[in-house]
């Protein structure tokens, strides 16, 4: 039994957790917000010291055969696009390496066209030998696609279900192997099927009601607790950006994740799910990146592009449109154009400010915390 086929009594139904945790968001029932802040912090502190792990994340390609409304990616937005090369994938990733990087997200649309079979397993033969900790973003795959991922040397996949509620999740997704919601819902299962040993999920906050996401990512993040309890987990709740085709994007106010319900939930998870890894992404400014990197968060991710190419540059001279799945050139090229973002990010500042920063509040930023040496036996 999957997580889609108890997913709609949990709803119904919620786990004593499940109540406990809509006690802890709410300003009406939960303590005060200082307090849930103290107390994270401790148990954050027991069970991951000062240490904070830093990613970044690589555009391979942003091609995709979805339409969804939200993202910069969408099929039929009339963006310049582009997919890396191997080589080039190489290229962004060393420029990473040299900024102190040893844990890559590669990031793709789903497009099998251009992110072809075995070009994500080539890109990781590629980064493997210099890039300890690799992992992924993609569409979702079969289980045996995902053991095969794994055999090349991914060891972690982030997948969102966006927004756990499924009326509107039909009507964000109009075209597209994405409009599978329970295809998706499972999709960390079959992930750790196939040998994933870190897996992370998490919700588009501005979607669809928050307080509904959050109870439904905290009901994903005990089943898999309980039935996926080999794996690592990581959460997040990033919340909605501008991006290409809607730039002046407003928060719809009865959807809107206000700042100190953002810090309940960070609060939240840490108390109720001690060991979980909690990802802050540079989708939220800086002011507040720092504010709470001391109370809970365990991921960040520094200096990020969300474009191919972004580091370097690389790819920026093979960029088109793909319209109905075809490519069409560009009749003019200026020289100075780029592959069109998925979002904006608000917190700019480069990795090694970023490191200053967590240096200042007596954290460790930690580059590195993984090395397949650990498994070599003399």
């Amino acid at each position: 039994m999957a997580f889609s086929d108890v997913f709609p009594a949990l709803i119904e139904r919620p786990t004593p957790l499940m109540r406990r945790f809509a006690q802890l968001i709410s300003e009406e029932t939960g303590p005060p917000l200082e307090t849930l802040a103290r107390q994270s912090q401790t148990i954050t502190r027991r069970h991951f010291g000062r240490t904070m792990r830093l990613f970044a994340p690589l555009y391979v390609s942003n091609e995709c055969v979805n339409n969804c409304t939200y993202c910069g990616f969408s099929r039929d937005a009339a963006i310049l696009r582009t997919t890396l090369t191997v080589d080039q994938v190489v290229r962004e990733a060393k420029h990473l390496h040299g900024l102190g990087f040893r844990n890559i997200l590669l990031v793709a649309g789903e497009h099998p066209k251009f992110v072809s079979d075995g070009y994500l397993q080539e890109c990781l033969d590629a980064l493997k030998p210099f890039v300890p900790t690799l992992a992924l973003e993609v569409g979702p795959m079969e289980d045996e696609q995902y053991s095969e991922i794994v055999g090349h040397g991914a060891e972690g996949l982030i997948v969102y279900q966006e927004t756990y509620h499924r009326e509107i999740y039909q009507t964000l997704h109009t075209g597209g192997p994405k409009r599978k919601f329970d295809w998706r819902l499972d999709c960390p299962e079959r992930a750790y099927a196939g040998g994933f040993r870190r897996i992370g999920i998490g919700a588009l906050f501005g979607l669809a009601n928050w307080k509904f996401e959050a109870m439904a990512l905290a009901a994903h993040l005990e089943y898999l607790y309980k039935h996926c309890w080999k794996a690592q987990f990581t959460v997040a709740f990033p919340r909605m950006q501008p991006y290409a085709g809607n730039y002046q994007y407003q928060p719809d106010p009865d959807l809107y994740l206000p700042d100190r319900s953002f810090v309940r939930l960070i609060t939240a998870f840490r108390i109720l799910f001690p060991q979980v890894g909690i990802v802050l992404s540079t989708r939220e400014p800086a002011a507040l990146r720092d504010a709470v990197a001391g109370l809970g968060i365990t991921h960040m991710s520094a200096g990020a592009r969300t474009e191919p190419g972004g580091y370097t540059g690389a790819g920026h001279d093979d960029l088109h449109l793909t319209v109905k799945g075809r490519r069409v050139e560009l009749e003019k090229k200026s020289g100075c154009e780029k592959a069109t973002e998925q979002f904006q990010i608000s917190d700019t500042r480069s990795p090694a400010q970023i490191a200053a920063m967590l240096r200042a509040q007596n954290m460790d930023p930690v580059w590195k915390d993984w090395d397949e040496s650990l498994l070599a036996t003399s």
